[in-house]
């Protein structure tokens, strides 16, 4: 099997723990560096250039969808494979249309991890045979339909939409996207009229319906 260079993102130090002693076991392949949010993963992947990132779709501070555009548009040699515990038609279509090459399933990330970055090492995308099912339904039922809710926000607001639903104050937002305070609360103004949120509780409810964040 080919040589590999791996960066891993997911916010569980423990299930990181076993996917890196996995990928490991592979003659060739090493883990060069390990994330817990999706902020540090974008950041990883620019400095470490990997053959494969494996993202979380899950993360604090920046979802595996959003981390998955930014590494695509800075790092466009890696490929991402997306590791999600949802198995969703509207979600694989995002994550498509975000540049990842492939949607592996928590569930069967210990019979299909190694295949699948088999897979993208070699060109070919990969599926979990599941969500490969919901893909195929779609395509047959000429679905084309993705999240109309979701895709009215671009991806700066979308980053600031979950700090936001996070918790994080207008200070805290603006620190952590290097903006000043004003642009971040003007961010927040637009976000808010634009989607027509009454209160901070219907932006964390959008968040939540949206897989922007976790419930």
């Amino acid at each position: 099997m080919k040589s590999a260079r791996i960066v891993l993102a997911d916010d569980h130090a423990l299930l990181r723990r076993g996917l890196v002693a996995a990928l490991t076991e592979v003659p060739g392949w090493i883990v060069e560096a390990e994330a817990d949010n999706g902020r540090e993963a974008v950041e990883l992947v620019a400095r470490f250039r990997p053959d494969v990132a494996i993202i979380d779709l899950s993360m604090p501070e920046l979802n595996g969808l959003d981390a998955t555009r930014q590494i695509v548009a800075s790092a466009p040699a890696t490929r991402v494979l997306i590791l999600t515990a949802h198995e969703s038609e509207q979600l694989v279509r995002e994550v498509l249309s975000a540049g990842a090459k492939g949607y592996l399933l928590k569930s069967d990330a210990g019979r299909t991890l190694i295949a699948a970055v088999g897979a993208l090492l070699d060109g070919e995308p990969y599926f979990t045979s599941k969500v490969a099912r919901l893909v195929l339904e779609g395509y047959l039922r000429g679905n084309a339909a993705t999240s109309e809710e979701s895709s009215c926000l671009s991806p700066r607001e979308r980053e600031i939409v979950q700090l936001l639903a996070e918790g994080r104050s207008n200070k805290e937002v603006a620190r952590t996207l290097n903006i000043s305070v004003k642009t971040a609360e003007t961010h927040r103004s637009n976000i808010m009229r634009k989607m027509e949120f009454k209160s901070l509780s219907d932006l964390v409810r959008y968040a939540v319906r949206n897989k922007i964040i976790e419930s």
